[in-house]
C-alpha cells in the first residue's frame, strides 16, 4: 500500500506580540504534514523562516517535490538526499519518526519530565520588559530579547524584575563588534549565563580570538554539523533548532559532533505549537540550555500538548507524538 502525504499551512494566533530585533509577529505561521501508511499516521510541524529565505509557499513546494518518493516509501536517510536542511525537511523528518514510533521502532528516547526551559521576554520599553520579567520571575531561566538601541537598559530591566533567574541575552544578530565589546562588563555585572548570536552571521569572523566575559552561542551561524569547524574559534556554544538542521535525524548528528568538539549545547525552537517542539524534546536531556517555549506564546495550543508551570516544561501527553 502506498503512503499518502498531506501538507497544509496553519496560522496560530499568539497570546501577545513577540518582538525581536528584526521584527514582530502576532501569529505562528506553520506547516503541518501528515504521512499516512495503512492504519498508521505520522505528524510533523515546521516553521518557514524568512531569515533563511523560506516562505510558506516555498516550503510547500519543496514538500510537493519530495511527495513521490515519500509516498513510495522513502525513509529518513533517503529524505536527507531529497531536500536540503530547512523547514520542509524538518516537517517530513518528524512525520517519519512519528510513523516509525507507531510501528514500535525508531523513537527509543523517551521525553524527559519537568524540563527547565527558558521563558522569553520580548523587546519593549525597559519598564514593560521589567514588568514582563516580574510576571515570570519564578522561572529559573529567562531569555532576554534585545536590539542595538538600548540593550544595557533592556538587560538591566529584566534583571531587576527577575533577580534570581539565569539569563540568556539574544540580540538576534543586531549588534556590531564595537557594541559587543562595550557590553562585556554589563553582561558580567548582570550575571548573564549565555549571549546568543550577537553579530550577523556573515560578520562573525571578527570573533576569531575574542575572549568574551560570558560564553557566546551560535544560532543563525550554526545549522548543521558541517558548520562546526568554522565556529570552533568563534563560539563556545551552539543552538540546535530542528527547523535549521532539517529535523531530528540531522540534529542528533549535530549534537554528537558539537559535544565532541567541546561546545555547550542549547536546544531551541521557533514560535510554534507543541507538535513543533515534540521531536526536540528528544535532545533535551543532553543540553546545557533548553529554550522550547514556542507553544507558550500561542493563544491556543494543540490538545494534550506541552504545559508550562513556573518555568518548567511538562511534555505532551503520551501518544501525542512519537
Amino acid at each position: 500500500m502506498l503512503r499518502r502525504l498531506s501538507a497544509a499551512h496553519r496560522s496560530r494566533p499568539l497570546a501577545a506580540p513577540f518582538r525581536i530585533s528584526r521584527g514582530v509577529k502576532t501569529s505562528a505561521e506553520v506547516i503541518e504534514v501528515r504521512l499516512h501508511d495503512g492504519d498508521g499516521c505520522g505528524r510533523g510541524e515546521s516553521v518557514p523562516y524568512a531569515r533563511y529565505g523560506e516562505t510558506i509557499d516555498s516550503v510547500l513546494e519543496q514538500i510537493e517535490r519530495a511527495r513521490p518518493q515519500l509516498e513510495a516509501g522513502a525513509d529518513r536517510g533517503q529524505l536527507r538526499a531529497l531536500l536540503p536542511p530547512g523547514a520542509a525537511r524538518n516537517a517530513l523528518d518528524a512525520a517519519l519518526w512519528d510513523l516509525e514510533a507507531g510501528r514500535g521502532g525508531g523513537n527509543a528516547i523517551e521525553p524527559p519530565r519537568d524540563l527547565v526551559t527558558a521563558i522569553t521576554v520580548g523587546i519593549d520599553s525597559p519598564a514593560r520588559m521589567r514588568a514582563a520579567a516580574e510576571a515570570v520571575a519564578h522561572a529559573p531561566l529567562i531569555k532576554v530579547k534585545v536590539d542595538a538601541t538600548a540593550p544595557d537598559a533592556q538587560i538591566a530591566a529584566v534583571r531587576a524584575g527577575a533577580p534570581d533567574a539565569r539569563l540568556i541575552v539574544d540580540p538576534n544578530e543586531s549588534w556590531d563588534y564595537k557594541l559587543l565589546c562595550r557590553m562585556q562588563p554589563l553582561l558580567e555585572r548582570a550575571d548573564v549565563a549565555l549571549l546568543e548570536q550577537p553579530l550577523p552571521a556573515d560578520m562573525d569572523y571578527v570573533l576569531e580570538g575574542f575572549s568574551p566575559s560570558r560564553p557566546i552561542c551560535a544560532d543563525e551561524s550554526c545549522h548543521v554539523a558541517a558548520d562546526l569547524p568554522r565556529l570552533a574559534t568563534r563560539y563556545q556554544a551552539v543552538n540546535i533548532k530542528l527547523d535549521k538542521t532539517g529535523g531530528l535525524t540531522e540534529a542528533l548528528e549535530l549534537l554528537d559532533a558539537a559535544r565532541a568538539a567541546g561546545f555547550q549545547i542549547m536546544v531551541g525552537c521557533m514560535v510554534c505549537s507543541s507538535l513543533g517542539i515534540a521531536p526536540a524534546l528528544r535532545l533535551a536531556p543532553r543540553a546545557d540550555f533548553i529554550d522550547l517555549d514556542g507553544p507558550w506564546w500561542l493563544r491556543e495550543d494543540d490538545p494534550d500538548g506541552a504545559r508550562f508551570q513556573h518555568g518548567l516544561l511538562l511534555p505532551p501527553s503520551p501518544g501525542f507524538w512519537g
